[in-house]
């Protein structure tokens, strides 16, 4: 179902590490050509050589979202080293934990400029380059299940994700004509070695009951997702969400 992958390029943002990284992996074994852009290239170059051993194909490419200059560069770069790209997986990003009534300008300002400017600024460069390039294109942002409903103590984060989801629905409307498809996929609570602390104390057991399967996600269950997404077995997908959470999002107030 998902052949077509080995044909593409597809650019992963954020892929040095957590879901990046486990994106980048899955895309790398089902045979596509995979750009790791990111700011720390050193580490990138560790994620690439494992990729390669394993029978990969990838490119270690600098890109910081938040400069304007940086991403369509990353884009051409990403060209010259592995073909014109043909996906984008959107998934550069920061979080904070805080109460909004001790969140400064600064913190704020500073996480919607990566998880919102940045998704932007991706997703136009995109665009651009599929449109250069005159072919389609495919772009997923990642989103996550706070931007369809709220928690505590990640206001910025929440509004982030939810405006992303917004703005994936307009780009979809705005740019289909083009060729292109966006769709979003939305990560409930994912176990990861930094969380696992967290949801193994009464808190975090708390959480967990609250998720109809009753259990925390693994990446693994993102896979399947994002291979859709990614591949022409969602042709006719555009503007959707689809929401990986256990049931989190349809429990009980």
């Amino acid at each position: 179902m998902f052949d077509d992958l080995k044909s593409k390029t597809i650019l992963v943002t954020g892929a040095y590490s957590g879901l990046g990284r486990h994106f980048a992996t899955v895309l790398a074994a089902a045979g596509a050509r995979v750009a790791l852009c990111g700011r720390r290239t050193a580490l990138g170059e560790e994620v690439a050589a494992g990729l390669r051993e394993a029978g990969g194909q990838a490119a270690v490419i600098a890109m910081d979202v938040t400069r304007a200059d940086s991403v369509p560069a990353a884009f051409d770069a990403a060209a010259q080293a592995l073909g014109p790209v043909d996906v984008v997986i959107n998934c550069a990003g920061i979080a904070m934990t805080a109460p909004a009534l001790e969140i400064d300008e600064a913190a704020w300002t500073g996480l919607i400029d990566v998880n919102l400017n940045g998704a932007w600024r991706v997703a136009q460069a995109g665009a651009r380059h599929f449109r250069a390039h005159e072919r389609p294109g495919v772009i997923v942002n990642i989103a996550s299940i706070l931007g369809r409903r709220v928690a505590a103590q990640v206001a910025p984060y929440a509004a982030a994700k939810a405006a992303l989801l917004h703005l994936t629905r307009a780009l979809a409307l705005e740019w289909a004509r083009h060729g292109i498809r966006v769709n979003a996929l939305a990560p409930g609570y994912i176990a990861t070695d930094l969380n696992r602390d967290f949801f193994a104390s009464p808190a975090g057991e708390a959480l967990i009951k609250r998720v109809p399967q009753r259990r925390l996600g693994e990446l693994q269950d993102l896979d399947g997702p994002l291979l859709l997404l990614a591949s022409d077995a969602s042709a006719f997908m555009t503007g959707a969400v689809i929401d990986v959470d256990g049931g989190h999002l349809v429990s009980s107030l």
